[in-house]
This record gives C-alpha cells, structure tokens and sequence, in this order.
C-alpha cells in the first residue's frame, strides 16, 4: 500500500498570491512610473521628443550611461577578485575587512560625496599626489566614475561571494587531475560557473550608478555639457519648476535603463545556456 500526500505550501493558491504580487508590484512599481509617462505627455510627442534631444541632455545621457557602464566593467574585475580574496584566503582581520565592503551600503550617499571629494581634490591627500603625475580626479569624468565604483563595488562582491563559497573544490582539483593547467581551471570551470552571479552584480552596480545623485554631485563640478549627469538635471528643471520637461528626460532615462537591463539579462540566460557546457 503506498500512501500519497498532497503538496502544501506556506503561501495560498496561485489565484491568490498573483493577485496579491500584481497589486503590489502595480501599488509600488507601476503606478509611480505610470505617473512620470502622464506628466511628460503633457509636453505632447513634438515637446518630448524636443526635450530628451536637447544637446545638454544628450551630454548627461552620455556622461551617465557611458561613466556607469565603465564604473561596474571596473568593478565586475575587482569584486570578482576581493570575493575570491575573502572566500578563499584565511587572513587575520577577514572579518573586518568582509565588514568594510557594506560601508558604502550604509554610509548616507551625500557622505560617501563629501569623503571622496576631500580625498581627490586638489588639496586633499591623494589629490595632491595625483596632480603631481598629470591626473586630475575631482570636478571631471573620471571622478565621478570613481564615485560610482565606490557605490557600486559591494554589489558585485555580495552577488560572487556566495557562488564561491558553494562552489564544489572537487571541480577544480578533478580539472587539476586531468592535466588542466591554473588558467584552463580558471577560464573552463571557474569563470562559466561565476558568470551568472557576475552578470547579476554587473547589472545591479550599473542600475544602482544610473540613478546615483548624492556621492556623485560633490566630486562632479556638476558643469553643464562637461560634468552634469542625468541626475542633477532632473533636479535642475525641478528646481525651475519644469516638472513636464524633469518627468520627460525621466522616462526617457527608464525606457533606456530598462532596454540596457534587458539585454544583459538575455545575455545572462544565454551564458547560463551555454558558457557552462
């Protein structure tokens, strides 16, 4: 006689629990989002369109976009290597240092600025020394990539992490027993098991520079066509009271980030497909 028992779960029916995640996700996603579409309408096509392609606006879309996808690419190779740091090498300290890496989650955003800004101005302490070799960081593009590494690092680490601590060993010392050499471990049975957890962090540092505004506007030098990022001028026309022309540059800024954020996830499916075989 064989006994069979119904599957239970925690949470109720399918009906149920989609209607719930439907109207939650419309409550808390879709409805603010919706609200930015109806205001730029307002500007009708002719007026948006005229908006989102003004040449200062073009600038900041450039500025940010480019610095934030250069920002998680920097931080995509040195996370990946700090994870690998903090999981595999035993260290005095190690557990300080693992702390350290969430600072930039804790730290108030116009905090981590102001640090940054001190720190590579041209009086702080390695602004001094950078000047001196031709390299100047702050109020530039460069600095504001910097701030945007700086936000976006733990990302990247707290997403690789946890796939090498349950990374199975044996993978790499049967890789090792069959004659495989350091770099064909690495580049044959470690990086295909990494790459969806390093997608998943590129993506979310990229998503988190996009919208950064606070450590950002200080080291920036906020300089319209040169250093103002998208950001500062949604505030900008805010402040001008250009609420149609802020929601417009707003949406046109989604409908990009989401385009950019789709494509990295197919590109994550199809790695998951086929890097790993």
């Amino acid at each position: 006689m064989s006994f069979r028992f119904k599957e239970s779960s925690v949470l109720p029916g399918f009906g149920l629990s989609l209607g719930y995640t439907l109207l939650y996700l419309g409550l808390i996603v879709l409805l603010p989002l919706s609200a930015l579409v109806v205001k730029s309408s307002e500007l009708g096509f002719g007026g948006f369109f005229r908006t989102i392609l003004d040449p200062r606006v073009l600038a900041s879309f450039k500025l940010t976009f480019g610095a934030s996808l250069a920002a998680a690419a920097v931080n995509v190779v040195f996370g990946t290597i700090v994870a690998w740091f903090l999981v595999r090498i035993r260290f005095p300290g190690k557990r300080v240092i693992d702390a350290i890496v969430d600072l930039p989650f804790a730290l108030p955003t116009a905090v981590s600025g102001i640090a940054l800004a001190m720190l590579y101005s041209p009086n702080g302490k390695l602004g001094i020394f950078l000047q001196s070799i031709g390299i100047k960081v702050a109020f530039t593009q460069l600095g504001i990539t910097v701030a945007l590494i700086f936000i976006g690092l733990p990302f990247v680490i707290r997403t690789v992490q946890p796939a090498l601590e349950e990374m199975d060993r044996e993978l790499e010392e049967a890789a090792s027993s069959l004659g495989a050499s350091r770099t064909q471990t690495l580049t044959k049975v470690i990086l295909p098991l990494l790459m969806p957890p390093i997608i998943t962090g590129f993506t979310l540092a990229f998503a988190r520079a996009v919208g950064e505004y606070g450590s950002v506007i200080f080291i920036a030098g906020n300089m319209p066509m040169k250093t103002e990022i998208t950001s500062l001028l949604i505030i900008t026309k805010l402040e001008q009271y250009d609420y149609a022309g802020a929601t417009a540059i707003a949406v046109a800024m989604l409908v990009v980030s989401l385009a950019l954020i789709l494509l990295i996830n197919l590109f994550q499916s199809w790695s998951g497909k086929h890097l790993v075989r």
